[in-house]
């Protein structure tokens, strides 16, 4: 089993400043490799408090020059935001400078707010994506780029300096709608989600959705998805409960906000209808009740507690791989990061025997 951090770069209600909030992300990115996890993955977010990492691959360039076994994943590039084409000579030339560490996340996004500020409509999300993100893979494979679609029209153009290896085994694909799920598939990536849902809930319909359209479009059996947690490990239960019912509490808050997900616009939008429906069970139960649901699904406790947790998941699964992320909410970094030590002297061996 691996297990990465994915960063957040969260400055909560703008309490301490991008400045800080930055250096403090560095510090606990620098922590991965000798702490022993697998892999870093930074966002892609920009023009607000919620998260501001404009540029991950700009942001792993400096990560992969720090560290020397460290895995370099996009958490995710948002394919609609970027130009195909600028998008495969960054990581390509990524590839090179880590000596083969990167890893290509791709994502749509769901935020209006930054689909306004590029001056994109969210409603073409879907069928940008869908155009550019194949225009991607197949231009890291075979080192030239082309498209004829409407958003990309690309004169074949070759990929210098060329990719180093093959991206079919490093490839994700954030997936949480049905139509993000089939578009996985279809690109050969795996699955990418960040827990939203009851694992039950998840197993029996994302889970097995994406299974069924990886067989109708690949060969072979398709790969363990990839999921994203908050986490927040420590020594004592009744201190874990307490900091997670503030911390992720307040996280989950910014995400509804950030989202808009109490409003209609989902839908009435081209391809987010999917989201209409949490918006409307969201309205219906009360942010309270939809916190304290949220904060239940996700990574906290005594490490016996986590473990216990995954290893819950784990027999509904089948098996994943794991993504904590360690800093949210407003939690201090000083917190964060005995959190993250913790995990990594308690749970990591026990999840490697896996």
């Amino acid at each position: 089993m691996r297990v990465g951090i994915l960063g957040i770069f969260q400055n909560y209600l703008g309490r301490d400043g991008d400045e800080a909030m930055i250096r403090d992300e560095m510090r606990l990115a620098e922590r991965a490799e000798p702490l022993g996890y697998d892999s870093y993955w930074p966002p892609e977010h920009h023009f607000t408090d919620y998260s501001a990492c404009p540029d991950n691959v700009q942001f792993l360039s400096w990560l992969g020059a720090r560290t020397q076994r460290l895995r370099l994943g996009t958490g995710a590039v948002i394919v609609p935001w970027n130009d195909p084409l600028r998008v495969a000579e960054k990581i390509a030339f990524l590839d090179h400078l880590s000596g083969g560490r990167t890893i290509l996340g791709l994502g749509r996004g769901l935020a209006r707010i930054e689909y306004r500020h590029f001056g994109i409509d969210m409603a073409e999300a879907r069928a940008r994506f869908d155009e550019a993100a194949p225009m991607i893979v197949s231009a890291l494979e075979t080192g030239f780029i082309e498209g004829a679609g409407p958003f990309y029209p690309q004169l074949r153009t070759p990929i210098r300096p060329r990719p180093l290896a093959s991206f079919r085994d490093r490839l994700f694909c954030v997936g949480l709608s049905p139509d993000s799920v089939d578009a996985a598939a279809r690109l050969g990536a795996r699955l990418m989600t960040l827990t939203q849902q009851p694992w039950e809930v998840y197993a029996t319909g994302t889970l097995a959705h994406y299974r069924e359209s990886w067989r109708k479009h690949q060969s072979g059996e398709p790969p363990i998805p990839l999921v994203g947690d908050l986490m927040l490990c420590d020594e004592s239960a009744e201190r874990a409960d307490a900091l997670s019912r503030e911390f992720v509490s307040n996280y989950f808050i910014t995400v509804t906000q950030h989202y808009e997900l109490l409003s209609d616009h989902f839908a009435k939008t081209q391809g987010y209808q999917h989201y209409s429906s949490s918006a409307e069970l969201f309205r219906q139960v009360g942010l309270e009740v939809a916190a304290e649901g949220y904060r239940g699904l996700h990574c906290w406790g005594t490490p016996r507690q986590i473990l216990e947790k995954l290893e819950a998941r784990k027999r509904l699964l089948g098996g994943f791989d794991l993504l904590v992320i360690p800093r949210y909410g407003g939690l201090p970094i000083e917190a964060a990061e005995r959190s993250l030590r913790l995990f990594a002297d308690e749970v990591l061996p026990e999840l490697r025997s896996w």
